[in-house]
């Protein structure tokens, strides 16, 4: 059976976010969900309690998302994720490799 219910990170990101189905970028090591609007270039970080807060890249130091994962995992860590800048293919051979 084929669900499509979200998980209540994700209502609280879409609703954050203009992109309808931002992209699910992982969750930092204290548990907060990270989602990326391509079109909007914001994060939105949604806690495990429901706080949330949206992030633009134009108003950090960070140019690229990439740079923005790198400071997280810099800051909070990553329990999973971040899942940025490859491919279904690329996530394939890196789970071929484990």
């Amino acid at each position: 059976m084929v669900t499509t219910q979200s998980y209540p990170q994700e209502r609280i990101a879409r609703e954050l976010l203009t992109q309808n189905r931002p992209l699910f970028l992982g969750v930092d090591g204290k548990g907060a969900a990270h989602y990326w609007d391509s079109y909007e270039f914001t994060v939105a970080v949604v806690a495990v309690d429901g706080q949330a807060e949206t992030v633009e890249l134009s108003e950090t130091p960070f140019e690229t998302l990439a740079e923005w994962c790198e400071y997280t995992r810099g800051e909070r860590g990553w329990d999973i994720g971040p899942h940025v800048g490859g491919s279904l293919i690329d996530d394939l051979v890196q789970a071929v490799n484990a």
